[in-house]
């Protein structure tokens, strides 16, 4: 069989061109795009949200719009806002005390590692705020999250299933602004990295998983509300280009920003360039609640124990690298056959990213043990450490 001349098995980071991102985000958003918009704002459908609530009750009309903002997510702009998306003040209140508490406690122990994070101190982050608001409320917990309009923006991208985490972000005063970059699944993976895996990946990637922000205070631009770039999403290669310093600076002489109010709510494609915002005031602790829905779907078929796998192969390994009769490749493609090959899903309270921007992979510990001739015992207790930070639970 011979492959089609436009048939591309993968993407070569050589293969960048700044320009052709350049004439996706050119693009304009137009009101035909998204009809049931409330306005066009810079580029991004604006909806508020008490008119998408009596819309839903007319037949027919949930489908339509879960239509429209599918196709905004992948074909239009990448981004929806939603105004007014929480309308209960006292229940948004309510949940960013206990927000706020969570931030306060974990301030008193180990240092907080943020992704794409400045000095220490610009950012608070709080880790699977799910559990955590669960723990210290299951009732504001379920008051929060039967929120209609947010199931149906997970629902329109993701299908029924999806799973739901958050953390909490709290930009200070002085805060600065991210680098522009793409998010999980591949946006974590440096370019090298990401390159390894086949165009279809990157993708599939995108529509994995969606991101949401909910506003748990006003955020207006001087405060920093994250900036995006419109249509961003589109470009294929994205995931191999947006460090590029090219790329960087388009982003930033081509981004838009939102002012929020407390309660708006924005939701995009995870492919989308986007960056939180420096924040210049003097005041305002830029709270938000950060979603990343995934699909129901990214899962293997089976349960296995992979820790254990690992403890019983490590012995084999070793001993067989030791006396020749397999090599390092071999010894890999053996690793990849029972070892988990991804950081995530992790604790991050424990396991924390700190070179990159995932932990480290059970494959990867196991590679690097073998490389570098570590005595038996101290691959079992590394093997132990590794699943216990992993495990669900509060703190280190």
């Amino acid at each position: 069989m011979t492959a089609s001349a436009n048939f591309r098995p993968w993407f070569d980071p050589s293969d960048c061109r700044v320009d052709d991102l350049a004439a996706l985000v050119d693009q304009a958003t137009r009101p035909e795009d998204a009809p049931g918009a409330d306005r066009i704002e810079h580029g991004v459908p604006v909806y508020d949200g008490a008119s998408v609530r009596a819309e839903l009750g007319r037949p027919g009309r949930r489908r339509s719009l879960m239509a429209e903002w599918m196709q905004v997510l992948e074909r239009g702009p990448g981004i929806i806002a939603l105004r007014g998306a929480f309308a209960d003040p006292v229940l948004l209140d309510r949940v960013s005390a206990h927000f706020r508490e969570m931030i306060e406690d974990e301030r008193a122990g180990a240092a907080n590692v943020d992704h794409f994070g400045g000095a220490a101190g610009t950012n608070d982050r709080v880790w699977n705020a799910l559990d955590k608001l669960c723990e210290r409320s299951p009732e504001l917990f379920a008051d929060y999250y039967a929120n209609e309009l947010l199931a149906l923006a997970c629902e329109s991208w993701l299908g029924p299933g999806y799973s739901m985490t958050s953390q909490v972000n709290c930009v200070n005063p002085g805060g600065v602004a991210q680098a522009a970059h793409r998010d999980y699944h591949l946006g974590v993976f440096k370019a090298a990295d990401a390159a390894a895996y086949p165009a279809h990946v990157h993708r599939l990637s995108s529509v994995l998983t969606l991101q949401g922000a909910v506003a748990h205070v006003d955020m207006p631009v001087e405060s920093g509300p994250t900036l995006y770039l419109p249509h961003s999403q589109k470009y294929p290669l994205g995931y191999l280009a947006h460090e590029r310093p090219e790329f960087q600076a388009l982003f930033a002489a081509r981004h838009v920003q939102l002012p929020l109010a407390k309660g708006d709510a924005v939701f995009f494609n995870p492919a989308l360039l986007h960056a939180a915002g420096h924040n210049r005031t003097a005041d305002v602790r830029r709270l938000a609640n950060l979603l990343q829905v995934s699909s129901t779907f990214g899962r293997p078929m089976e349960s296995t124990d992979r820790t254990r796998m690992a403890h019983l192969l490590a012995p084999v390994l070793r001993e067989r690298l030791a006396a020749g009769a397999m090599d390092a490749a071999a010894c890999a493609r053996v690793i990849a056959a029972f070892a988990d090959g991804y950081g995530f899903p992790t604790n991050l309270d424990r396991d924390p990213p700190r070179t990159t921007l995932a932990p480290e992979s059970q494959q990867a510990l196991l590679v690097r043990a073998l490389a570098e001739g570590w005595p038996l015992a101290r691959m079992h207790e590394e093997l132990d450490r590794q699943a216990w930070r992993r495990e669900p639970g509060s703190g280190g």
